[in-house]
């Protein structure tokens, strides 16, 4: 039987360079196919920067704080409540320049591979290396 509760004391917490993620829903431990749910943390200057999901959509929750956006070649202010729709194989990237913390949740469907979540980085390709510079 899947896993039905999830305790926040219980759920795994992974550090990338960027910021942190929780998995809450993921199919390693859920054996859920159809979506993956992570809480992601930016700490002020952290990134997730550019990249694409190539088979799975995602939408961005901006619980708090605030982060500039990107959606292929588009970018927003994301405030607390405000969120962004990703379609699957679209580039896009989050910054945190701002002085506090910013707090997101993910999700992503369908899951892919192991632990649901599968990407393929951009951030060193054009126009992606460079956009920031330009807007």
């Amino acid at each position: 039987m899947a896993k039905l509760f999830y305790k926040k004391e219980e759920l795994p917490i992974t550090s990338f360079e960027w910021g942190d993620v929780v998995n809450r829903l993921e199919p390693k431990a859920s054996g859920c196919t159809t979506f993956v749910v992570m809480d992601v943390t930016l700490e002020p200057g952290g990134m997730h920067n550019f990249h694409k999901h190539v088979d799975q959509d995602e939408i961005i929750i901006c619980l708090s704080g605030k982060v500039e956006q990107w959606v292929g070649t588009n970018k927003t202010i994301l405030n607390a409540g405000d969120s962004a729709y990703i379609p699957k194989n679209t580039v896009h990237a989050s910054f945190n320049d701002f002085s506090e913390r910013a707090q997101l949740q993910v999700v992503l469907a369908a899951a892919s591979g192991p632990t649901g979540y599968e990407l393929v980085d951009v951030a060193e390709e054009e126009p992606w290396k460079s956009i920031r510079s330009k807007s």
